[in-house]
């Protein structure tokens, strides 16, 4: 099964596409994860996550989704490559959503 559940903060601001038929919005989502290294210090690592939603998740997008809002994510992940005009091939992951919400953080005790 191909699920994930993201929670962090949106990085820039929705991109809406209009399509003959629907609507695609793409963003990202920054995610954190905290640990104690071996001296004790407090690390934080910062993970980017390209979001697309289409239909009428990417209209919701448009009035929803905001930089620096938390939200909550949850969607599958998809590969795909391309070549680009230099005969590259670009490989580009991103999470497809299938539920969006505004995310509530945990408070940690």
């Amino acid at each position: 099964m191909n699920t994930v559940k993201l929670m962090g903060n949106v990085g820039r601001e929705v991109t809406v596409r209009e399509f003959d038929n629907g609507k695609v919005a793409s963003f990202s989502v920054a995610t954190n994860e905290t640990y104690l290294n071996k001296n004790q210090e407090e690390v934080t690592n910062t993970t980017w996550h390209t979001v697309v939603a289409w239909g009428k998740l990417a209209e919701q997008c448009e009035r929803l989704v905001a930089k620096g809002k938390f939200i909550s994510v949850e969607g599958k992940i998809n590969y795909r490559q391309y070549q680009n005009k230099e005969d590259q091939t670009v490989r580009i992951t991103e999470i497809v959503a299938y539920k969006i919400e505004e995310g509530k953080k945990k408070e940690v005790a």
